[in-house]
């Protein structure tokens, strides 16, 4: 009974996006791992901007600081 977690921030994930991610990466475990899709379970949580961090900043800061 496979569960995947997948955090992105909260961006414009569009619900067709969701529904390609969850069909994907079910269709992923019943090939790879040989799963049954009937019990993958896919979760996708939206985390806000400012509780993301990358390399000790938070995301805005840190893509900020790449454009530069």
């Amino acid at each position: 009974m496979p569960y995947v977690n997948i955090k992105v921030t909260r961006e414009g994930v569009t619900p067709d996006q969701k529904a390609e991610l969850i069909s994907g990466v079910t269709d992923l475990l019943v090939r790879v791992l040989d799963k049954s899709s009937a019990t993958t379970f896919v979760v996708i949580d939206e985390v806000a901007l400012e509780d993301w961090g990358i390399g000790g900043l938070p995301v805005e800061q840190y893509r900020n600081a790449l454009a530069r």
